[in-house]
């Protein structure tokens, strides 16, 4: 379904197409507001943002996208929380739990050169890896820095463009395009070490 008739089905006041709403961009919007003021008040920007959205709702007049539009509140909001609470969102850069891995395996446009080896998924083992390995690389973006986390989660789940998360985060674009390489680097010196290891 289309934003165009998710928003028609909004503004009539179904109540599936706010769960819809939800279900498709709370990731989003929670990356957005964990990379402003962190994850100890995230949810509670979250919830805020929803409440503006609902408000404003009759208002929005389709000029960008409705997950530009979500997202730009959800930064205003948190941008706001982080103003009230004094707070300064800082740029760490935590160690990657297995060292790193060299800038020679990725290509200009951030794609890898050299992926790691693909498994095969035809055993009970094999299955059971796989959640190992689900649960090591969600680990690896739990000890990634807060800015780190959110511009790889915005980029490579949401697939927003660098262009737009610089906007609703307030970054220069090659700051964006660091954060992204390092995470990068960091969860694929993972994947490579579970590869070779079969341990996190």
């Amino acid at each position: 379904m289309s934003d165009t008739d998710l928003l028609d089905r909004l503004l009539a006041g179904e109540q599936a197409a706010y769960r819809e709403l939800v279900a498709r961009y709370q990731g989003a919007m929670r990356a957005v507001a964990y990379a402003i003021v962190g994850s100890r008040h995230a949810d509670e920007v979250v919830q805020d943002a929803w409440l503006a959205v609902v408000r404003s709702l009759g208002g929005f007049q389709g000029r960008s996208s409705l997950k530009t539009w979500l997202l730009t509140i959800t930064a205003n909001t948190a941008k706001t929380r982080l103003k009230h609470n004094r707070r300064e969102v800082l740029l760490d850069d935590l160690a990657a739990p297995h060292g790193t891995v060299g800038d020679e395996r990725f290509a200009d446009d951030g794609h890898w050169l050299l992926a790691p080896h693909a498994w095969h998924q035809d055993s009970p083992e094999a299955l059971l890896t796989e959640d190992e390995l689900r649960q090591c690389l969600e680990h690896t973006l739990a000890s990634l820095s807060e800015l780190q986390a959110s511009v790889l989660v915005l980029r490579e789940r949401q697939g927003l463009e660098l262009e737009a998360i610089c906007n609703l985060l307030d970054i220069s674009l090659s700051n964006a395009r660091v954060l992204l390489h390092r995470a990068r680097l960091k969860v694929f010196a993972t994947l490579e070490h579970f590869e070779e290891t079969g341990q996190c």
